[in-house]
Order: structure tokens, then C-alpha cells, then sequence
């Protein structure tokens, strides 16, 4: 007990610098727009902004993509509340009471019960992460290949079986993004695969220049045809932006119940905020003594989404940081960016960079008091972004993917790429193929592959290795568990639509 508190003593230290304090707010506020704006999200903010974060030392680094992770968070429930569109899918159960609101005249109540939620959701989850990172790491440390092996295939299932849509279609994903990731050089045999004869893919594809292509540019594409789309709304529903006590005294058993519900769900690779949301949004609405009144403007209905999704974002980044496993999409851009600047998340994570470790847990705890206090005062000219007409948006998205891609290695053929891979997320979105699977299994594929390589070294080539370690036969139970479970789900849908019919 001692040791993190030592610890987090540690990272405050990091924390609280002014550079980093600064980086905290800029990061907050940029990811609070860009998760009100439709279309975006965490993801693709942190993916634009690569530039920025490649000038920065590790730990403000970490520390500026973790708020914007956050922050997008916090900003994804106001365009839900007053426009009823989502900026990302985590703010989708915040539609259904958050709108009604403002169409009574109660945008402001739902506004102000959103930025709350979101720190209570946020504040509480960052506590649990403190007490539960370093023990996780610690076990870690003494994970083989073969349970690594095990660790990861779980999490790659995991992501494919919990995706939206035919799980057919999230294997497809899956083998696309690990086919990706054998380009370029063996790092065992030293020998070329896959490279087609071009000297530009021997050190294999730059997974920031995909993930920047199938988020940022995608985006662009997908909109096209939407371009003079401007969002409007009428102010005068806004109304006052705070709650009474007694509306926050309703309100908080619902943020108490969501938190520890939505920081589980986060750390789970596969489900995200999106999943925390819904799954809190349906237990609130059961266990409230007045469900009729759901979907009709429940303050309650807009705290138990909004602080689920927010302790999602904190959980996702446990797996990540201990295991260097990316638990979403968001998440393995920030994996990207780290290894990119010469650090690589897992358990050595917390000894040989404890700055990061630390100074980014640390951030958070000032991070949601700081994001609390942008929210609530400046709900009003931040929902006026909203206005923003595609024609303008879009081209701005294009110029900074563009940008972050040839900061990345000065290389035009990075371009190529980006358009290639752009059509390509394009085109997974309108045959509805998740891009979540292909950007872990890109990220995940070589330490999958070596894992592998490895442990079967250790066994003379025998698979046995991996049943007769405690840890590695769980995760592969649990890998067929989710893989059950999901098969089991798309039959029950399935059902219910030809029943529906």
C-alpha cells in the first residue's frame, strides 16, 4: 500500500508541472470538441494530432493523449443532448433522455448532469486504477511466452466476437490487419515477406499511417456526400446549466452504480464506452421506481451513461498500460504513438518509465477536476461548435491527416498509403466490417506471432506448452468462451429479427 502511494506521490510530481498541467487543459479541451463534433471521436482526434504529440517528451506525451481520451468523453454527450446525434457511440444511450430534455426545455439541466456524471464517473474509476495497476503489472512481469501468447489471442477474440455486425465479418478484419503486420522484415530469420519488391515496405507498414487513414481519412470519405450538412439548433432550449440538490442526490446512486460497472466493461478488450453506456443505461432504467419515465427525459437516464462511459475510458487504459494490450480503437492509436516515440506499454512499463506510468494515472485526478471546471462555464460557446458547417470540418481533417502522416517519416510514399488505406476503412464501413480488429491485430500481430515462435522453441514444437500453464490454459478458456458467447449472440439476433419479421 506504501509503494503506490510512493508512487502516485511519483507521478504527481510528473503531473504537476506547469508544462504538463498545461498540456492536461489543451488536451481536455481538444478532445471535449472533438468528441462533440459528429463523426469524430477519441480516436480520430488523437490520430489528427499526431504532430503535435511527436515533439513532446514520453510523459506529457501520454499524458495529452490520455485527456483527450477523456475529454472526448466528457464532449461526446453534447451534441446527444442537443442535436440528437451522437459524436461518437460511447454518447449513444445519452440520446434517449438527454434530447428529450432539451425539447422540454432542459438542455441545460442534461448539459451540467453530463459534465457531473463524467466527473464522478471519471474521478472514481482513476482511484480504482491507482490501486490496481501496479499489482496487475507486477503478476505480469512474470508471464512466459506462452501466457502472453494466450493473454493476447484472448484479446484479440475478444475484440472480434464483442464487435458489431457478423462475426464473420469481424474474422475478415482480424486476419486483414494480421496479414498487415507480417510485411517487412522477419525479425527472427532476417528475411523480406511480402514486400513486392519495394524498398519503402522492408521495415513493413507504419501502423500510425493506417490508423490515421482508416479513422481520419475514412471519416473525410464517408462525409463526402454530406458536405453541406450544418447542424443547427435553438439556444433558447439550453435554459439554466445546473441542477438542484435534490436532482443530484437522485442522480448519484445512478453514478454510483454505472462507475464501477463501466470501469469493468472499459478494461475488458473489445467492449468500450459504447457497451458501458448501453449496458448502464438498461440497469438504471430496470432498477428505477419510475421506468415509464425513460426515454421521456430522466435526468437519471443521462448520469448513468455518462459516468459509465467516462470510468470505460479510465478502465480501458488498465490493460494497456500493464499488459500493453490495447483494450479499443482509442487506445491503440495511443499504443501507436507510444512506440513510436520509444516506448513500449506493458509491465516494464512501471519500472523503466515509471514517469509515464505514474504521471499519466496522476493527470487524470487533475484532469477531470480541470475538465469539470471547462464543461460546466463554457457549456454555451462550446455547444456553438456544434455550428460548424462540414465544408469547412472536413477539409481541415484532411490537411492535418495528411500533415501527421509525413511527420511520422518524411516519406511522400506515406501518402500512397494513406489514400490506400483511407478507401479502405471506407470501404469496411459500408460492407459494416469493424476497423477496430484490424488496427489491434496490425498492432498485435508481430508480439502475437513471437509469442508463439517462442514458446513453441521452448517446447521442442510441442502445443502442450500452452495447456499445461495455469494462466495461459484460463485465457484460452476464456478466448472459447467469448467466441461461444458471441456465436450464441448472433444466432439469438438473428432469431428475434425473423421473429420480428
Amino acid at each position: 500500500m506504501g509503494d503506490i502511494f510512493s508512487n502516485l506521490a511519483y507521478g504527481l510530481q510528473t503531473a504537476l508541472t506547469f508544462n504538463n498541467i498545461l498540456w492536461v487543459v489543451i488536451g481536455g479541451l481538444l478532445g471535449t470538441i472533438v468528441g462533440m463534433l459528429p463523426g469524430l471521436g477519441p480516436a480520430t482526434g488523437i490520430a489528427v494530432l499526431l504532430p503535435i504529440i511527436f515533439g513532446m517528451n514520453p510523459s506529457t506525451a501520454m499524458i495529452t493523449m490520455a485527456a483527450i481520451y477523456y475529454g472526448a468523453m466528457f464532449g461526446g454527450s453534447r451534441a446527444s443532448i442537443m442535436i440528437n446525434t451522437p459524436g461518437d457511440a460511447s454518447a449513444i444511450a445519452t440520446c434517449f433522455d438527454g434530447y428529450p430534455m432539451t425539447k422540454n426545455g432542459e438542455g441545460g439541466k442534461a448539459l451540467a448532469m453530463s459534465a457531473i456524471a463524467s466527473f464522478v464517473g471519471g474521478l472514481i474509476a482513476t482511484v480504482l486504477m491507482i490501486f490496481l495497476t501496479q499489482p496487475i503489472a507486477g503478476l505480469a512481469l512474470d508471464f512466459g511466452p506462452a501466457e502472453m501468447f494466450s493473454i493476447l489471442l484472448f484479446a484479440l477474440t475478444a475484440t472480434v466476437t464483442l464487435s458489431q455486425g457478423n462475426i464473420l465479418k469481424g474474422f475478415v478484419s482480424i486476419f486483414t490487419g494480421f496479414m498487415l503486420s507480417t510485411i517487412g522484415i522477419d525479425s527472427q530469420t532476417g528475411l523480406l515477406r511480402f514486400t513486392f519488391g519495394l524498398v519503402e515496405l522492408q521495415e513493413g507498414i507504419e501502423f500510425l499511417v493506417v490508423m490515421i487513414g482508416m479513422y481520419a481519412i475514412a471519416e473525410v470519405y464517408k462525409n463526402y456526400n454530406n458536405i453541406n450538412t450544418k447542424y443547427d439548433f435553438d439556444s433558447k432550449f439550453i435554459g439554466s446549466i445546473w441542477i438542484s440538490k435534490e436532482e443530484f442526490k437522485k442522480c448519484l446512486p445512478a453514478m454510483l452504480r454505472s462507475t464501477p460497472l463501466g470501469f469493468v466493461i472499459g478494461a475488458l478488450p473489445g467492449l468500450g464506452g459504447s457497451v458501458a453506456a448501453l449496458t448502464a443505461y438498461a440497469i438504471e432504467k430496470q432498477s428505477n421506481k419510475h421506468p415509464e419515465r425513460f426515454g421521456k427525459g430522466a435526468i437519471e437516464g443521462v448520469a448513468a451513461p455518462e459516468a459509465a462511459n467516462n470510468a470505460a475510458s479510465t478502465g480501458a487504459l488498465i490493460p494497456m498500460l500493464t499488459l500493453g494490450i490495447p483494450g479499443s480503437a482509442t487506445t491503440a492509436v495511443m499504443v501507436g504513438a507510444l512506440m513510436m516515440i520509444g516506448v513500449k506499454p506493458g509491465p516494464l512499463l512501471f519500472t523503466e518509465h515509471p514517469d509515464v506510468a505514474w504521471g499519466v494515472i496522476a493527470s487524470m485526478l487533475i484532469g477531470n477536476v480541470i475538465l469539470i471546471i471547462i464543461n460546466l462555464p463554457l457549456v454555451v460557446p462550446l455547444v456553438q461548435l456544434l455550428r460548424i458547417p462540414q465544408r469547412i470540418l472536413l477539409p481541415l481533417i484532411l490537411g492535418l491527416g495528411f500533415m501527421g502522416a509525413y511527420f511520422l517519416s518524411y516519406s511522400s510514399f506515406d501518402f500512397i498509403l494513406l489514400v490506400i488505406f483511407g478507401f479502405l476503412g471506407y470501404l469496411m464501413s459500408k460492407l459494416d466490417i469493424p476497423v477496430a480488429p484490424l488496427v489491434l491485430a496490425l498492432i498485435l500481430g508481430s508480439d502475437t506471432e513471437q509469442y508463439f515462435r517462442r514458446a513453441m522453441g521452448i517446447s521442442h514444437g510441442s502445443l502442450s506448452i500452452f495447456f499445461t500453464k495455469p494462466i495461459s490454459l484460463v485465457f484460452l478458456i476464456l478466448a472459447v468462451v467469448s467466441f461461444i458467447y458471441s456465436i450464441r449472440r448472433e444466432q439469438s439476433l438473428k432469431k428475434n429479427m425473423q421473429e420480428g419479421a
